[in-house]
């Protein structure tokens, strides 16, 4: 099976955030072809939870895991060493009081 380039995933995580009223934006451009891609939500009450893919050697696919949680402050000092030692990372933020990243949704993955 084929993979998506980075960019074509973000405009098509942007634009199924947009349709579920989820407010979301790329905080950092990584390479359009072959960048990693880290998602941030931050929850407006101060926390936040950064998600990155990783792939599951046992199951054989790539799945969603917890990069970094706790104080937005902190997780944003965590998102900006990663962009440090990786310049083709993609960030994407997202702000939703419910916590709601659509992450686990069919296609995502």
């Amino acid at each position: 099976m084929a993979r998506l380039t980075a960019g074509f995933w973000v405009a098509a995580y942007l634009a199924r955030l947009q349709q579920a009223a989820i407010p979301a934006y790329v905080a950092a451009r990584g390479d359009a072809t072959a960048g990693s891609v880290v998602v941030k939500l931050a929850t407006l009450d101060g926390r936040a939870r950064a998600y990155e893919r990783r792939y599951d050697l046992m199951a054989d696919s790539r799945r969603w895991e917890v990069l970094a949680e706790g104080d937005e402050r902190a997780v944003d000092a965590a998102l900006a060493r990663a962009r440090a030692r990786d310049p083709d990372l993609w960030l994407i933020e997202i702000e939703d009081r419910l916590g709601r990243t659509l992450l686990d949704e069919d296609g995502l993955s």
